[in-house]
């Protein structure tokens, strides 16, 4: 839109742009799996994924009130709105201002999953902070639903949500949310209240905290009490959290300190001395419950959720339209086949709240056997295609997608699946990896997929940051471009470089100097190979080096270990000790130090490895196999015994354990500190003790 470029046109080049970029880096990838959720043989299967969750009931149209972005012409799901911290709510694409509005949209009956996806976080193998942030997103709470009358003439019943039923008696006031339903349909005739709920609406969540703010109005309706039966002021609040449980609270000052600074700051008596017609303080939750139904009190043991259902609808035209008609009386009907999206040259916002698609008559307006049906104008969000294409990978093959429903499919994912790793930014904790989450669970109960979870080993990897320890972006002109940085240094060093920045999971500082070092150090990998070639390493099968076979059996077991354990910092150094060390000879007994090594070194630095390897005269990369160490010659046999004379360290000797008690006392007499401490001195006394130390008695 802020190009005016073909969004067809324009993502297909984009997409060849990172596909140029991801191969100048070497990437190992399959390009014959490269898949493109804006692919129709791709989205087909998104729809297909929709029809079946409509069908289960997961999927409705409902009046709710939505988060509208103007400058972006859509509704946005809450997981994509963000604050500014100024209390103002934007979108977390382009940061546009975001207000409510109230509109008729697709939800995800994600909140029927809540337990499922909770229960899930025990099976996976994630960071804490990861899984803390999904279960405080879903946020489920254990409590009782009660209802309370209204007094006026309203015929309504507000039913609070408490966490601590035993408190009931000691309920002082009712307490709303601003946008509690009761408010908007009976409240907001009163100038006062409407300006109250207008202002809390452009606070932030943060503004809106009890530590923060604490402001009230009463709304000039009284609950009933259920048992004592007496009047109740009914308030409405900002430290009443809408997201939580039914919006309305019982107000307990004697008890809770929010509820007591809400009744300090707006001046409202606080009852210490009330006394109570039932004392619940040394009751059990089963006999509150039980003297509750005595009362004929109408309660319900619930769960709360944090979690909203997922509003699916965007008022964007480049997006996988809906599988659905609406006939005249807007009755649904499901499209079992692909709804293609037509080819649109004006594809901005219709300022109207519709999609631009809403414009397309021709394509807008369906009929079938002489009935006429509109389709739908809205269109999916981004998060759609991305919640299964995991799945998608294992479906490609080359020009193709297996069908997702079939018996083939169901044996691959049975090899496939779940995903071993999965390494992506926790910046996606409650949206991308939430709602794929949610949608693997859905094809698992629909016996599509045979995992209950997708992804079995999760690591949010860090960030790169500019030199100036900000996040880059380009507004700030901190950004590095890969096509520059391999035009100068070359692929490999830049590869090498991000590695060995520090451990994946920390964010880094680019510095060019770094790479600058990255290299120098891989020239000297080259140079070295170039000694050999030139015959200034010499390859003599008689030649035998102890030291050398152990630093190259324990090279290899700490690379491979280290890469297993995604250390890859760690690993490089490695090479790098092993590399001081080559430098040190001019003689091997075998090829393997050299071939072995560009192995250990080709995830890093593919290209200079496979150069490498070629000049060597061996098979290619991909007809090699990862070297294997001995463990016994990784093994170091070198001792080190400390030298004491009267009980003071003057020096140590290396022995192999080899050595005799007489052998290492004549090596530790040569020690020249330790002969300093003993020349011209009488030696009374010698205390050896085996493989540890030896010490002079003068």
């Amino acid at each position: 839109i802020q190009t005016g470029n073909n969004p067809a046109i324009f993502t297909q080049k984009n997409i060849d742009n990172f596909r140029e970029q991801l191969k100048s880096l070497g990437f190992s990838y399959d390009y014959d799996k490269e898949i493109d959720t804006t692919d129709k043989r791709y989205y087909k299967w998104t729809q297909w994924i929709f029809v079946q969750m409509y069908k289960k009931g997961l999927a409705e149209i409902k009046e709710i009130e939505v988060n509208w972005c103007q400058e972006l012409g859509t509704v946005l799901a809450n997981e994509e709105v963000l604050d500014d911290g100024f209390g103002n709510k934007i979108s977390e694409r382009g940061g546009f201002p975001v207000i409510k509005k109230p509109m008729k949209q697709w939800v995800l009956k994600i909140t029927n999953y809540a337990d499922k996806l909770l229960e899930g976080l025990e099976e996976v193998d994630w960071p804490n902070s990861l899984i803390q942030l999904q279960k405080n997103w879903i946020g489920k709470m254990e409590g009782y639903q009660v209802d309370f009358e209204i007094k006026n003439d309203t015929n309504s019943t507000i039913k609070i949500f408490t966490t601590r039923i035993e408190t009931i008696m000691d309920v002082e006031s009712i307490v709303l949310t601003p946008n509690h339903w009761f408010v908007k349909q009976y409240c907001l005739n009163n100038e006062k209240i409407k300006n109250f709920q207008d202002k809390y609406n452009k606070k932030s969540k943060k503004e809106i905290s009890i530590q923060k703010n604490k402001e009230g109005i009463f709304s000039g309706y009284y609950a009933i009490h259920p048992i004592t039966k007496n009047e109740i002021e009914i308030w409405i609040g900002e430290y009443v959290l809408e997201n939580v449980g039914t919006g309305a609270i019982m107000a307990v000052p004697t008890k809770d300190k929010k509820d007591e600074e809400f009744f300090i700051y707006n001046n409202l008596k606080i009852n210490n001395q009330k006394e109570k017609e039932i004392d619940f303080s040394n009751l059990s939750i089963n006999e509150i419950e039980k003297t509750l139904k005595k009362y004929d009190l109408n309660f319900e043991k619930v769960h709360s959720y944090k979690l909203k259902d997922w509003v699916f609808a965007r008022q964007r035209y480049w997006g996988e339209p809906f599988p659905i008609l609406f006939d005249e009386n807007n009755n649904i009907y499901l499209v079992e086949d692909i709804v293609e999206l037509p080819e649109m040259e004006n594809i901005k916002p219709s300022g109207t709240g519709e999609s631009p698609l809403a414009n397309n008559k021709e394509w807008i307006n369906v009929e079938i056997n002489g009935k006429k049906y509109k389709r739908d104008s809205n269109t999916m969000p981004q998060w759609a295609g991305s919640s299964w294409y995991y799945l998608a990978y294992i479906l490609k093959n080359k020009d193709s997608y297996i069908d997702l429903n079939s018996k083939e499919a169901y044996q691959k994912f049975q090899k496939w699946l779940p995903v071993d790793l999965y390494i992506g930014g926790q910046e996606h904790a409650v949206l991308h990896l939430l709602y794929a989450r949610f949608w693997h669970k859905v094809l698992y109960d629909l016996k599509i997929v045979p995992t209950s979870e997708p992804f079995l080993k999760l690591v949010n990897q860090g960030m790169i940051l500019g030199s100036d320890n900000q996040k880059m972006s380009k507004s700030r002109g901190n950004v590095v471009n890969p096509n520059e940085i391999i035009q100068t240094y070359g692929a490999d060093a830049l590869r090498v470089y991000e590695m060995f920045m520090g451990p994946i999971t920390d964010s880094k500082s680019w510095n060019d100097n770094n790479l600058e070092g990255i290299k120098k150090w891989l020239d000297r990998i080259w140079k070295l190979y170039e000694n050999y070639l030139n015959n200034q390493i010499i390859l003599d099968p008689n030649h035998n080096d102890e030291e050398l076979e152990i630093i190259y059996h324990k090279t290899i077991k700490e690379v491979t270990n280290n890469i297993e354990n995604l250390k890859f910092n760690i690993a490089i150094s490695k090479m790098m000790v092993y590399i001081n060390h080559m430098y040190k000879i001019n003689k091997i007994n075998d090829i393997k130090y050299l071939k072995n090594f560009l192995i250990l070194l080709s995830p890093f630095a593919p290209h200079i490895s496979e150069e490498l390897m070629e000049k060597l005269k061996e098979e290619m990369m991909e007809k090699q196999t990862w070297p294997t160490f001995d463990e016994q010659k990784t093994i170091e046999t070198k001792i080190i015994i400390s030298i004491q004379v009267n009980g003071k360290l003057r020096g140590t000797i290396e022995i192999n354990g080899q050595e005799d008690e007489q052998e290492i006392i004549k090596l530790a007499l040569e020690n020249a500190n330790v002969k300093k401490f003993i020349e011209n001195k009488s030696i009374k006394k010698t205390i050896y003790i085996k493989n540890k130390n030896i010490n002079f008695v003068i």
